[in-house]
């Protein structure tokens, strides 16, 4: 029989080991774009128990401040803050830019002046709508993007944006004892890493979206390929993998615990290709609507004409139609479930998606909890 000494100490033991568990450090972020654009959310639309945060698309940069971009977003923010009686540790952020609304940002960030304007714009916009921070969706620095201005010196006039935000935002908590997140959206090329200074700039943020996916796109790229792979299949030329982004990411001076994993709730989709491979690392071209949700995909081409083959390496399925000739690249529960252990393994901060509603049956956030463990867990620890 153990003696009461010992015993106590067990328990204590064991008590410290279970509170270690149940820390904030070990709850994986899972974070939503969400981009509604000019409709309103319904009642339902959203699955608040399933989420830690969610990335409101998008706010854009007019005259050098941030603005609302579309009619409905007032109602939508307070819809989505409505959110927080379902789950109280739910935090929503404004994500300001994307690949279309990206133009603005290296006139605003070009000189102190011009970035004073615009972080004052955004205090007040967060401040308007009650919102819980910012996310920087700057596509992409020191790159023309979708032909954006742009210019060398945005290397450093994004860190300091990020710098200067980052101190405003902690004067203002000092104030309010509310915490106000600051995160950016990556991308996941050793062309972002040039155009920035990521040891730096991932002191003054609290997560980096790294988008892992388009690494194949049918409207870019003359061969098909894994448009989200884990990792690099010894076919694929280019060797691209969301594992070989992180570790670029991680010598790059960004901690583990700050990536989280980007996941395309759509796929890619090209014409003319031939059967080698199913259709795999072969010519194809671009068709009519290249670009599929995961409901369109699953409820229109999966095991209809299309047959679904799982490529081991990469660790992502793709659909090949033979008699049409078509192949598609894209995302489904089980490749989900495989990028959520890798998350585990590498001690990444978590996990975010692009987009919300194009998985209107919840399929592939489901996937995400299960694999967490968070499934319909309200109250989960602020990420």
């Amino acid at each position: 029989m153990a003696r009461p000494c010992c015993l106590a100490i067990f328990v204590v033991l064991m008590a410290t080991a279970l509170d270690a568990m149940a820390s904030p450090a070990s709850v994986k972020a899972i974070v939503a774009y969400i981009f509604p654009q000019n409709s309103e959310f319904q009642p339902g639309q959203v699955d608040a128990a399933s989420l830690t945060r969610v990335n409101y698309a998008f706010a854009n940069i007019v005259d050098g401040r941030m603005v609302t971009g579309y009619a409905e977003d007032a109602e939508n923010f307070a819809y989505l803050l409505a959110l927080k009686e379902q789950n109280p540790s739910l935090t929503v952020l404004v994500s300001v830019g994307g690949w279309l609304w990206s133009t603005n940002f290296s006139d605003m960030a070009v000189t102190r002046q011009s970035r004073e304007i615009f972080i004052g714009s955004v205090m007040e916009f967060l401040a308007k709508y009650n919102l819980d921070g910012l996310d920087i969706d700057w596509e992409f620095p020191g790159e023309p993007g979708w032909g954006h201005p742009y210019r060398a010196v945005d290397k450093q006039n994004f860190t300091l944006l990020l710098k200067e935000l980052r101190a405003r935002f902690t004067k203002e908590s000092r104030k309010t004892h509310r915490k106000l997140y600051l995160t950016i959206a990556a991308g996941a090329s050793n062309d972002f890493l040039a155009n920035t200074e990521m040891a730096k700039v991932e002191r003054y943020v609290d997560t980096v979206n790294l988008m892992c996916y388009d690494y194949y796109e049918p409207d870019s790229d003359g061969i098909t390929g894994n448009h989200a792979p884990l990792f690099a299949d010894p076919a694929d030329p280019r060797k691209a993998s969301a594992d070989g982004s992180v570790v670029a990411f991680e010598k790059a001076g960004v901690p583990a615990r700050k990536i989280l994993l980007g996941l395309p709730f759509y796929g890619h989709v090209w014409g003319q290709v031939a059967g080698t491979n199913h259709g795999l690392f072969q010519p194809g071209k671009q068709v009519p609507h290249a670009f599929g949700s995961y409901s369109s995909i699953t409820s229109t081409m999966l095991n209809q004409g299309y047959v679904r083959y799982w490529d081991s390496s990469a660790s992502v399925p793709y659909l090949y139609n033979p008699q049409k000739q078509i192949f598609v690249s894209y995302e489904d529960p089980e490749s989900i479930a495989a990028k959520c252990r890798y998350i585990l393994s590498r001690k990444l901060g978590g996990v975010m998606f692009w987009e919300y509603s194009s998985d209107p049956s919840g399929a592939l956030l489901h996937a995400i909890n299960d694999s967490f463990g968070t499934h319909g867990a309200t109250g989960m620890a602020k990420q």
